[in-house]
């Protein structure tokens, strides 16, 4: 679950120690931020590819996630932006393109909202800019300890996660889910998806112009297509794309949409 490449950690000016991975040549940078439940490791089909390619692939556990810690500041879309922009300075990011994933692509539309400047385009998938609240209900599962346990149970987890997946995703995807998912400690997972609740990215989005491909699955259960559609409109430059067949886990089930996805921007 460590993800591929050349792997690191970076501390942030909180303490969180956020373990990266960089793989690839010395082409152009391509920043990979995972969503809420994941981790790293769910880009290594979308990286190995773009490394052959020769551009320079950095991918890291958001906090709280993975092999990454905490920090004193806990968890908020600010302070995942921060961490980001960290991220960005630790690898000398010049150009780079942006690829984010469900609660990854939130973050990446608040970096891009505060300073485009130093980004070169945007890769969102299975995200949104606004409306996705979390259910209370939903929260207080997210962490429930018995919620916990049984997500540590394969086939029961894998049943509860399904979902998440679009009907041709295999066992093996829903099982590499399933582990991660529940990886992460219940009160970190309830309030990463706390993030959600009222978020409207959309008033900042109009003048980010930076290239955008917004890529959605269009069996996606958890973030409707019709999100993805609107977010591309939100965007100045943004172009949306559906994927047939496919669920929520784009870089799982479909990274050859997100490997085009970039080398289309690059």
């Amino acid at each position: 679950m460590t993800g591929i490449g050349t792997a690191e950690r970076l501390q942030t000016d909180d303490g969180a120690r956020l373990a990266t991975s960089v793989t690839g040549g010395s082409g152009r940078t391509v920043v990979l931020v995972h969503g809420w439940g994941g981790a790293r490791s769910v880009w290594d089909t979308v990286a190995t590819p773009l490394a052959v390619l020769g551009y320079r692939v950095v991918s890291f556990d958001l906090r709280g996630h993975g092999g990454s810690s905490t920090g004193r500041d806990g968890v908020s879309l600010d302070r995942l932006r921060a961490d980001l922009g960290q991220v960005l300075d630790r690898f000398g990011a010049e150009d780079p393109i942006l690829v984010g994933h469900s609660g990854g692509g939130y973050t990446a539309l608040a970096y891009a909202a505060a300073d485009q400047r130093r980004l070169g385009g945007l890769v969102l998938a299975g995200t949104a800019a606004y409306g996705q609240d979390t259910p209370a209900g939903e929260l207080r599962m997210m962490g429930n300890p018995v919620f916990s346990w049984a997500l540590r149970r394969p086939a029961l987890g894998r049943r509860m996660l399904g979902g998440m997946l679009g009907p041709d995703a295999g066992r093996s995807i829903a099982e590499l889910n399933r582990e991660l998912f529940a990886s992460v400690e219940p009160a970190v997972r309830r309030e990463f998806f706390r993030i959600s609740c009222g978020m409207d990215l959309r008033p900042g989005l109009a003048t980010v112009t930076v290239p955008a491909v917004v890529l959605a699955g269009e069996n996606d259960k958890i973030i409707s297509c019709s999100y993805g559609e609107e977010l591309s409109r939100t965007l100045p430059r943004g172009r949306f794309e559906k994927i047939p067949g496919a669920g929520h886990l784009l870089p799982l089930e479909s990274p050859d949409h997100l490997v085009r996805a970039v080398t289309g921007l690059a």
